[in-house]
């Protein structure tokens, strides 16, 4: 998402003539686009986003199963040290 965002600013900045970013060639203004492409093609086949969508599901279930817990009255209790 940052590349797509720096893309769209040096866009704009190209496009209404701004700083240093007018006299750029396209190329190098167009450059964050193609990086987001080249970004998403290797999350996508190295497993990145499954793994980050997975855990985001692991941890939202967890929550949720201590939440029924909590609801329940049947939430563990920290275990006193015995002397």
């Amino acid at each position: 998402m940052y590349l797509l965002g720096l893309g769209l600013v040096f866009l704009i900045m190209k496009y209404l003539g701004i700083g240093a970013v007018a006299s750029w060639d396209w190329w190098m203004v167009l450059t964050p686009f193609g990086l987001a492409v080249v970004w998403w093609a290797w999350a996508d086949a190295s497993g990145y986003t499954k793994k980050i969508a997975m855990e985001r599901e692991d941890r939202k279930r967890k929550e949720r199963i201590a939440r029924n817990h909590e609801a329940l009255g049947t939430a563990p209790t920290r275990k006193k040290s015995g002397r």
